[in-house]
């Protein structure tokens, strides 16, 4: 066995009882030098059934004979080949709207127990690793590119993050294999491709083992994460209290808990828990972190970041994207009370019991709303809303049931829910906050 083979092995050990193993082909080096292994492996180990996927982009002329060049690469070595053409949709990194186009496709197609597998090899974490030095990422950047992570239901994994690419070119001259070269890998106004033609060439020549080192250091940052994730769980846990607000859905934090930290242990346990809600602040936009964090009790601080807002409201921190961000859309007339209300980019309402007799109309909080309650009168709807310790972010979005202009009842609010004598009550189901990323 080479000594890439014994690499790869090892590095896939974790994942040999998974259901289907796909390889990620682009027709390059990588990616070819990759399925041409597995398909060696198969010969003399149990693996799960392993198939090819190809992305096409569209991006160039010379790209449409790819597809063809991996269905004969997959024919000749028996491999199902999928290929996929997507639309790159235009912004100001054509390279970073390929790739999560072709993760958006990698990602529906890798099922619950399969593993997604991709070429990236040892230069190529150099590379990241460099590129996000020049950047200023902190640790987590620093780590490059992670040898396994989530993908859609399965799992994704870079088994040659420890071979070099001359390993893989001796490997593919060793054994005859074709792939075909992206045009505009050679081109050097490519920030990436800079650091790959222009800088590592020049490091490499007075330090040859450059782009072992850098992945190294790659790997101890990843190590360093690791133990950084470890702390934010334990500092978070503190903050995850239970909330009289739950039904709204939404993630939150208590505040207090994570005031106490020092500053530095705020920002990582802070960063652990926005990881998958929205994209990092730079370092500068952090000080918005500290406005809220200090802000008055009576205030109403928000911090806007790139996906989404954090309010703070009773104590605690509250993260708030998607339709929670827009003005719900009203009135509306609620003809079939006894079936539940769709809320145009509100959720759902609906009314447990026997419903009020008379035209039921649904609306919003404007201002200067007043409420009858048994043995309590006339009462202003904001100070009944204040009493309750209610959001504020949320107040505006909380329906309103009216009866001839008549305000009946505010949905989940208690006291406030239901008729006098408890034959029916007002369920609101909110939208849900969208807490993830592509």
């Amino acid at each position: 066995m080479s000594d890439i083979s014994a690499l790869l092995v090892h590095a896939l050990n974790p994942w040999r009882k998974a259901k289907a193993w796909h390889v990620a082909l682009s027709g390059g080096l990588d990616s070819t030098v990759l399925l041409h292994l597995l398909v060696q492996l198969r010969k003399t180990h149990a693996l799960p059934a392993l198939t090819a996927i190809h992305v096409h982009h569209g991006l160039q002329a010379i790209a449409d004979a790819w597809p063809a060049h991996c269905q004969a690469l997959c024919d000749g070595l028996s491999v199902p080949l999928q290929v996929v053409r997507v639309q790159v949709r235009a912004g100001s990194s054509i390279e970073r709207a390929a790739r999560e186009a072709r993760y958006q496709v990698f990602a529906a197609l890798t099922q619950a127990d399969e593993v997604l597998l991709t070429g990236q090899h040892r230069d190529d974490q150099a590379e990241t690793m460099l590129f996000r030095l020049l950047r200023g990422a902190g640790v987590s950047g620093l780590a490059g590119m992670p040898r396994q992570r989530r993908l859609g239901d399965g799992d994704m994994c870079r088994p040659l993050l420890d071979v070099s690419r001359t390993a893989l070119e001796k490997y593919a001259h060793a054994h005859g294999l074709n792939w075909v070269e992206d045009p505009s890998n050679a081109h050097s106004d490519f920030s990436r491709n800079y650091l790959r033609h222009e800088v590592l060439p020049i490091l490499t020549r007075r330090w040859p083992q450059a782009a072992a080192t850098l992945a190294r250091s790659a790997a101890h940052c990843a190590e360093a994460q690791g133990l950084l994730d470890e702390l934010a769980g334990q500092d978070l846990g503190g903050a995850r209290t239970d909330t009289a607000f739950a039904w709204l859905g939404l993630p939150s934090l208590e505040l207090a808990p994570i005031a106490r930290l020092s500053p530095a242990r705020q920002r990582n346990a802070l960063r652990h828990w926005l990881a998958h809600l929205s994209r990092m602040p730079d370092t500068e936009h952090w000080a918005g972190w500290e406005v809220m964090r200090d802000a008055r009790d009576d205030a109403q601080p928000i911090w806007r970041l790139a996906d989404g807002e954090l309010h703070r409201a009773g104590g605690r921190i509250w993260w708030l994207s998607g339709e929670w961000l827009q003005s719900p859309c009203a009135p509306l007339q609620w003809l079939h009370p006894e079936a539940p209300l769709a809320l145009p980019g509100n959720g759902q309402l609906r009314l447990i019991g026997d419903a009020p007799q008379g035209p039921l109309q649904v609306n919003y909080r404007l201002g200067g709303e007043v409420m009858t309650l048994a043995q309590r009168g006339r009462r202003d709807l904001k100070r009944l809303l204040n009493e309750r310790g209610v959001p504020l972010f949320a107040r505006g979005r909380l329906p309103l049931v009216y009866c001839n202009e008549q305000l009946l009842a505010v949905a989940n609010v208690s006291g406030l829910d239901s008729s006098p004598c408890g034959r029916w009550q007002l369920q609101w189901l909110p939208t849900s906050s969208d807490q993830g990323l592509s």
